[in-house]
């Protein structure tokens, strides 16, 4: 027996945003977005949208959001914004990530009983909640379909996922026109995030027939139009398929979690600096090596993904996608050759590498 469970309300295609107002059904917003959205006109174009349905802004979120500022966010937000009823958020998967832990309010008022609930699992007895409208300017991210949000501890060297029944978004649009302005170096590493989302679906003890179909949809879209955009950035048609792809991504693994690739990757994001795209993708050729003899029908799907004969056939094709878009595959390209094996072993140990087909359980 099995589940497939997803209660996003999704709104696609080119244009979609101007669905935005109606979705908010009357109630006042706050919108969070990354600082550059200001200078792309893009926060202007949400003021202009919502009129006096915007009821502030928040727009300092940075990469990989890390408690160090989120503390003061997350009670700027409820002082000044307690009554908006509604969160957009307008970005990447660090935005989405961000607006996420801004839903809900604590006792205190004061972010450190939410930091204890991420830190020390202490129960987190959080006040009424906001609801989140996401809306991805990357495709990639998967945030806007999934209840996680990653949070970084950069001080305690720690990364946490934040997962509560208020953190799943009540809907998400995904207009691919906002992605148009999307430079190259986060288009790549937004599409292999994406990837990464898809293959870590399929090889995952938690699969099912929907989360499949959907991963495998997804990862044939990416691998057959990643290259063509990267070429052709300004082309909106392959914005929206890549969009599309992203979304069928994160739908699958909104219902299996990631596994072995995003193990790995957040000790080399967070120690090492790489873009999380990049450090969940470059290991993909190694972990699909080791999936292969699991399961038959796991076999299938990769080899047909890759059109492939064979398992060394398939790694050799994602492994060429992979170099061909500039991405090495090589551990030692990332300063990590010689801790690689130990690093492998200490994220099949975690609850995203027990995820993994071949993790011993």
């Amino acid at each position: 027996m099995w589940t497939y469970h997803n209660p996003v309300s999704i709104h696609a295609g080119s244009g979609s945003l101007a669905q935005l107002p109606a979705l908010l059904a009357g109630r006042r917003a706050l919108l969070v977005t990354f600082p550059e959205a200001a200078a792309l006109g893009l926060e202007q174009s949400i003021a202009n949208l919502l009129g006096a349905q915007l009821a502030g802004t928040e727009n300092a979120v940075r990469p990989n959001p890390d408690v160090s500022w989120l503390s003061a966010m997350h009670e700027r937000v409820w002082s000044e914004h307690a009554e908006a009823q509604c969160v957009v958020a307008f970005g990447g998967g660090s935005v989405i990530d961000c607006a996420k832990a801004m839903l809900a309010s604590t006792p205190s008022g004061r972010f450190d009983e939410l930091l204890a609930h991420l830190r020390d699992g202490t129960p987190l007895a959080a006040g009424r909640a906001k609801a989140l409208i996401a809306i991805p300017t990357t495709a990639g991210t998967g945030s806007e379909v999934t209840p996680w949000a990653t949070l970084w501890d950069a001080a305690a060297g720690s990364k946490y996922s934040l997962h509560r029944d208020w953190t799943w978004p009540e809907a998400a649009i995904i207009d691919p026109k906002l992605m148009l302005s999307l430079p190259p170096g986060a288009t790549l590493a937004s599409g292999l995030d994406a990837l990464s989302h898809a293959l870590e679906a399929i090889w995952n003890v938690n699969r099912n027939p929907v989360s499949s179909s959907l991963a495998a949809a997804a990862a044939r879209a990416i691998v057959a139009t990643l290259p063509l955009l990267m070429r052709k950035p300004a082309d909106l048609a392959l914005r929206e398929r890549m969009a599309i792809a992203a979304l069928q991504a994160g739908l699958a693994f909104s219902n299996t979690k990631t596994a072995l690739a995003h193990s790995l990757s957040y000790d080399i994001t967070l120690h090492h600096g790489i873009a999380h795209g990049i450090a969940c993708s470059f290991s993909l050729p190694h972990v699909m090596r080791l999936a292969f003899g699991r399961d038959a029908q796991v076999d299938t799907l990769l080899l047909q993904i890759f059109g492939a004969a064979d398992r060394d056939g398939a790694v050799a094709r994602l492994s060429g996608l992979l170099e061909n878009l500039g991405v090495s595959t090589d551990p030692a390209h990332y300063g990590i050759a010689d801790a690689w094996d130990t690093l492998v072993q200490r994220a099949l140990q975690g609850p995203r590498g027990r995820n993994f087909i071949a993790a011993v359980h």
